[in-house]
């Protein structure tokens, strides 16, 4: 049975499962429909202000379902080439998110589960987790923005070497890497994720966004494009009374 994606609310946060203990939540094109439909419904929705992705069960997710690419190899090529563009696409979707996306990782991410780790904002990673980039024994190459992420992260030379290992690291030395940002015990990884969403949540909703769009753009504009972006976000928020409010209260004239 192929993995869903099952959503659920918690307070102002939106929780995305992935869900299909058998595969260990291997993602299918179905997870990839829906993952894109739910957060277009969460960006309009005012009540939602971040967004928490886990696993079902005892893992995260492990990957691209093998049997399902070993079919496509022999019967349709073309079908697997719009299968990747699905997942692209929810991708690039949680990518331009306008709101915090954060992954509560438990047990083993492999392949495109690294993808989609890499892909949310921020990464609460459990002393259980192991992350694995097993393409190579594969005989496959990254998909999902792998590569573009870790040469971004880390540099060339480290990618390479990261995505050339194959080898298994645990959350603690993915963190050491950059690449998840707080490590917790072992089953504890969604109530932190929930946690920070909440803190996150105190935070105007339009200066999540505009972080988020100027760190997303910082890395294909030149100084000078990216110091006008900044100034035309900050004269946009400091024009908003939300911005008004807090000023007020950092100089003690009232409470926000």
């Amino acid at each position: 049975m192929s993995t869903e994606l099952q959503t659920d609310r918690r307070g102002p946060t939106l929780l995305m499962t992935l869900s299909g203990p058998a595969t260990r939540n291997a993602l299918s094109p179905q997870v990839y429909a829906a993952g894109i439909e739910t957060l277009n419904m969460a960006e309009s929705n005012p009540d939602v202000s971040a967004v928490v992705l886990q696993g079902a069960g005892s893992h995260f997710c492990s990957g691209g379902d093998l049997t399902r690419l070993a079919h496509n190899r022999q019967h349709d090529i073309g079908l697997q080439a719009e299968q990747i563009g699905a997942f692209h696409d929810w991708i690039e979707a949680l990518r331009s998110f306008p709101k915090p996306v954060i992954a509560a990782i438990e047990g083993q991410v492999a392949g495109g589960g690294v993808a989609l780790s890499l892909a949310c904002d921020l990464v609460v990673a459990s002393e259980s987790s192991r992350f694995t980039l097993a393409y190579g024994k594969l005989g496959l190459s990254p998909d999902g923005g792998t590569s573009w992420h870790l040469a971004r992260a880390l540099g060339r030379n480290r990618a390479l070497a990261l995505l050339w290992g194959q080898g298994t690291h645990t959350g603690a030395e993915w963190a050491a890497m950059g690449l998840a940002h707080k490590v917790v015990p072992a089953g504890q990884a969604l109530n932190e994720a929930l946690a920070w969403a909440d803190e996150l949540a105190s935070m105007p909703a339009h200066t999540l966004a505009s972080v988020k769009e100027l760190v997303n753009d910082a890395g294909h504009t030149d100084l000078p494009a990216h110091l006008q972006a900044e100034q035309r976000h900050f004269i946009v928020n400091l024009s908003r009374p939300e911005a008004g409010e807090a000023i007020a209260h950092f100089l003690g004239r009232r409470a926000p």
